[in-house]
């Protein structure tokens, strides 16, 4: 019997650190929460802390995101392109594209989940030699491309979501701060595409690499006129949640309609949302709320933070990302416009400056286990590079 505790008790610390490495952010918010209690007693301020409406739209988003990717859109789409080009420097310029501009519209985390694999199968129809050279390059460089995409719309990421709604920017406004970022980040990503997509042979449409296959096509992705109701259905959802993110529509009614719509048609995408990510932006709410109402600690961050806001929020994105500095950050400054810069550019840099880069790293550790130190070296050249011009970008716009 004590043999048989001892196995479980080393099963369960096995299952639990297993847990804190893969909810690294999650645990620390928690944390903090649980930390700032001790400070500010629970009370009725309390649920004010929390952004409701944040929270909603971002769990309403997932839902549809997640519809739509177990329907194959995404994937269907991809080899449909794919399908109408010849030559590496197309092949390379369209999946780097393709996660520059998903992005602003699924997220970046759902774009990397939807085109990094694809890539891996497409870049195996290059030849071996030509696959194996390309593929850390192009998975690295879709990584920053999502990343800079998504920064353009309140919804390509969750801190533009959270940050959007606490600015109280109108959607033009948004996309007039972020566009100018944007078009210099599309110039550089195309140009890098292209030259490096010259490294890479001609794309054999029969060749057919071990344990790789043809191209997807529309065909393999998708059936489109099996998924038509359904693809219908999560089109006007994804409205509602783009018109609850305008203000249009108020999100407490999209809040029930889309979960009750998903619910009926297919309950098993509600499974596939991110939890994680709400309960990490409650457990920072809490955090941020607390600390605010102890004037030393409130005092000394505004006036760390007042008028370096944008450079403030590129430095803390390093160490803790992207999201948690959003979050922490908005609760000691109103400039929120500079922390919607400082945050998107703070994306890159670090591997985790955006908790997106890892999705693309697992897969990386996944298909080239032993090439992980190549990856890391060149994805941190890349970001630095696409960091420096947008610095400089900034600088020179003097916002």
């Amino acid at each position: 019997m004590k043999g048989i505790g001892r196995i479980g008790g080393r099963t369960m610390g096995k299952s639990f650190i297993e847990f804190l490495k893969k909810e690294t952010v999650l645990c620390i918010a928690i944390l903090l929460a649980a930390a700032s209690a001790f400070l500010v007693p629970p009370d009725g301020e309390y649920v004010g802390y929390i952004d409701f409406r944040t929270l909603a739209v971002l769990f309403c988003l997932m839902c549809v995101m997640a519809g739509l990717q177990k329907l194959g859109v995404f994937g269907w789409t991809a080899g449909w392109l794919l399908g109408k080009v010849k030559g590496a420097r197309s092949v390379v310029l369209i999946l780097v594209l393709l996660c520059f501009f998903f992005s602003m519209l699924i997220t970046n985390d759902v774009a990397l989940i939807t085109f990094v694999p694809f890539t891996f199968t497409v870049l195996g129809m290059l030849g071996k030699e030509a696959g194996r050279k390309l593929a850390l390059p192009v998975v690295a460089m879709q990584t920053i491309a999502a990343n800079l995409g998504s920064m353009l719309t309140p919804i390509g990421n969750p801190q533009n979501l959270y940050l959007y709604g606490k600015a109280g920017l109108s959607l033009g406004a948004f996309l007039g701060l972020m566009l100018p970022y944007t078009v210099l980040s599309f110039v550089l990503l195309a140009v890098w595409a292209l030259v490096q997509g010259g490294r890479g042979g001609g794309l054999s449409a029969g060749r057919e690499p071990a344990g790789k296959g043809k191209i997807p096509t529309g065909k393999d992705a998708m059936e489109p006129g099996k998924v038509a109701g359904p693809l219908a259905v999560y089109g006007a959802l994804f409205f509602l949640c783009l018109l609850a993110v305008g203000h249009i529509l108020p999100w407490q009614a999209v809040f029930v309609i889309v979960p009750v719509a998903v619910f009926f048609m297919d309950r098993s995408v509600l499974a596939k949302v991110d939890y994680s990510l709400l309960l990490t932006f409650a457990g920072f709410f809490v955090f941020i709320g607390n600390m605010g109402r102890v004037a030393v600690f409130r005092d000394f961050l505004q006036r760390m933070i007042t008028g370096r806001e944008v450079y403030t929020a590129i430095v803390a994105s390093q160490a803790i990302s992207n999201v948690p500095a959003a979050l922490l950050l908005s609760g000691f400054t109103e400039n929120y416009q500079a922390l919607i810069v400082g945050t998107n550019l703070g994306g890159l840099g670090t591997l985790i400056a955006s908790m997106a880069s890892l999705i693309s790293y697992k897969y990386v550790a996944r298909e080239e286990g032993g090439r992980k130190g190549e990856y890391i070296k060149i994805f941190t050249l890349g970001n630095v590079v696409f960091l420096g011009a947008l610095v400089v970008l900034e600088y020179l716009l003097g916002r």
